[in-house]
C-alpha cells in the first residue's frame, strides 16, 4: 500500500507539472504579436514574437498580445494654411496598423501594450493631423489639387516616420476632396471649365474649317486623279504594245541564239567525242608501250641486278675469307715474333744477370769482370787462331821462286811470312776490343823489344 501510494503521488506530480508547462507554452496567431515582458534576458524591455511560439516562465515572465488588425482613421482637416496663405479643407482617411518589423514591434510593445483600439486611434489621429498640416503648409493649392500623387507621397513620407516611433505603420491614404473658404479652388475649376469650353468651341470651328477645306481638296484631288488615271491608262496601253513588240523581238532573238548555240554545241560535242576517242587510243598505245618496256626491264634489268648482287655477295664473302686468313697469318707471325722477342729478351736478361753476378764476384770492378770473361773465352780464341792455319798443308804448296830476293827474303819466305801475318795476333785482338792483354800473357819485355835480325 505505501508503494502504490508513492507511485500515485509521483504520477500526480508529473501530470500537474506537464499541465503547468503546457499552460505556460504560448503560440502566437498570425494576426497578433506575442509580447513577453519581465526577465527577458535582453537589453530591450520586451520580447516580441510574430508567427511563432515561446515558453513563458512562471513568476519571472508574463505575456500579452498586440492586435495587428488595421485601424481606419478619418481626418477631416479644416482651415489648414497652405504655402500661399490660403485656408483649405482636406478631408482624408488613413488606414494604419501595428508594424511587424522587429524594432518597430518593440516600440509598439513599449508604447501601445495594454491600450484599447480607441486609445491607439486617438494617439494616431493627433499625429496624422499634425503631419497633414505640415505637408499642406509646404505646398501650393495648385500642387495639392492637381498633383495628387506628389501630395500623397509627401503625406506618406512624413506620417510614416512619425507613426514608426509609436510602433504603427501607414497602410493607405485616401484624399476625398479639397475645398477652400475663399473659393480659390472653385475659381480654378471654373477657369478650367471655361478654358475647356473655349478649347472645345475652337476645336469645333477648326474641325468645320478643316472639313470644308478637306472637301474642296478632295474634289480637286478627285479630278486630278481621274485625269492622271486616264493618262496613265493610255500610257499603259502604249507601253504594253511596246512591251509586246519588244517581247516578240527578244523572243525571236533568243530563239535564233538558242539555235546557234545548239548547233555549235553539237559540233563541239562531236569534236570532243573524236578527240576523246583519239586520246583513248593514244593512252592505250602508251600503256601497251609502257607494259612492253616494263616486261623488258623485268627480263633484263632484274636478272642483271640479281647477278650483280650475287657477285657483290661472293666478292664480299671472298674478301671476308682473305681478311680472316690474313688476320690469322698476321696473328701467327705476331705470335712467332713475340715468342722470339721473348726468347731474346730472356737470353739478354739471363746474360745481364750473369754479368751482374760476375761483377759482384769481381768486387764491383767491371774491368776485372771483363778480364775474367776473356780468360774464360781464351781457349776458344786460341783455338780460333789455330784453326785459321790448321788446314794449310805446306807440303802441297808449290812455289815458283826465281831466286830473287827483296830485303834479304825470297819469294817463298815472303809468302809464308805474309800468310802468318794475315792471322791477327792475340794482343791486337784485345786492342781492337778496347782492352789490354794481361802482362802475364804478353811474354817478357825483351822478347817484345827485340829487333828483327837482318840476313846477311
Amino acid at each position: 500500500m505505501p508503494t502504490l501510494t508513492l507511485i500515485l503521488i509521483l504520477v500526480a506530480v508529473v501530470f500537474v507539472t506537464l499541465a503547468a508547462i503546457l499552460r505556460r507554452y504560448r503560440r502566437c496567431p498570425s494576426d497578433k504579436i506575442l509580447v513577453i515582458y519581465g526577465k527577458t534576458g535582453r537589453r530591450s524591455s520586451a520580447r516580441c514574437i510574430h508567427g511563432g511560439a515561446a515558453f513563458i516562465w512562471p513568476v519571472f515572465q508574463d505575456y500579452a498580445y498586440l492586435d495587428l488588425k488595421p485601424i481606419s482613421i478619418e481626418c477631416n482637416l479644416t482651415n489648414a494654411l497652405s504655402k500661399q496663405n490660403i485656408r483649405v479643407d482636406v478631408p482624408c482617411r488613413f488606414t494604419v496598423g501595428i508594424s511587424t518589423e522587429p524594432d518597430v514591434m518593440t516600440n509598439a510593445a513599449e508604447r501601445l501594450l495594454g491600450l484599447s483600439t480607441d486609445s491607439i486611434q486617438s494617439i494616431a489621429t493627433d499625429i496624422l493631423f499634425g503631419q497633414l498640416r505640415l505637408v499642406i503648409a509646404t505646398m501650393d493649392i495648385e500642387e495639392i489639387n492637381a498633383d495628387r500623387d506628389k501630395f500623397l507621397a509627401s503625406v506618406s513620407a512624413n506620417v510614416e516616420a512619425e507613426l514608426r516611433k509609436i510602433g504603427l505603420k501607414l497602410i493607405n491614404v485616401n484624399v476625398t476632396d479639397i475645398r477652400d473658404e475663399s473659393g480659390y479652388i472653385e475659381a480654378l475649376g471654373k477657369e478650367a471649365a471655361a478654358k475647356a469650353i473655349n478649347d472645345a468651341k475652337k476645336s469645333v470651328a477648326e474641325q468645320n474649317r478643316y472639313g470644308e477645306t478637306g472637301k474642296a481638296n478632295a474634289d480637286k484631288d478627285t479630278r486630278i486623279n481621274v485625269a492622271a488615271a486616264d493618262a496613265d491608262a493610255v500610257k499603259g496601253e502604249n507601253n504594253a504594245k511596246i512591251e509586246i513588240a519588244n517581247s516578240d523581238a527578244l523572243r525571236r532573238q533568243k530563239t535564233a541564239e538558242a539555235d546557234r548555240v545548239a548547233v555549235a554545241a553539237e559540233k563541239v560535242q562531236a569534236a570532243k567525242a573524236l578527240e576523246e576517242a583519239y586520246q583513248s587510243e593514244r593512252d592505250a598505245e602508251l600503256a601497251r608501250a609502257e607494259r612492253e618496256e616494263a616486261t623488258q626491264k623485268a627480263n633484263i634489268v632484274v636478272a642483271a641486278e640479281i647477278d650483280k648482287q650475287k657477285k657483290i655477295i661472293e666478292a664480299e664473302a671472298e674478301a671476308e675469307q682473305i681478311r680472316r686468313k690474313a688476320k690469322g697469318e698476321a696473328d701467327a707471325i705476331f705470335a712467332r715474333m713475340d715468342a722470339q722477342a721473348r726468347g731474346i729478351q730472356e737470353i739478354l736478361n739471363k746474360q745481364a744477370d750473369g754479368f751482374r753476378n760476375l761483377v759482384g764476384a769481381a768486387e764491383g770492378d767491371a774491368q776485372k769482370a771483363v778480364l775474367m770473361m776473356i780468360a774464360d773465352k781464351l781457349p776458344e780464341l786460341v783455338k780460333t787462331q789455330v784453326e785459321a792455319v790448321k788446314g794449310i798443308n805446306i807440303d802441297k804448296v808449290t812455289v815458283w821462286d826465281g831466286g830473287s830476293s827483296v830485303n834479304g827474303k825470297t819469294a817463298t819466305s815472303n809468302f809464308i811470312s805474309g800468310m802468318m801475318q794475315s792471322v791477327p795476333p792475340l794482343q791486337d785482338l784485345f786492342k781492337m776490343a778496347g782492352m789490354e792483354l794481361p802482362s802475364y800473357l804478353k811474354g817478357k819485355p825483351e822478347d817484345q823489344a827485340q829487333p828483327e835480325k837482318k840476313e846477311e
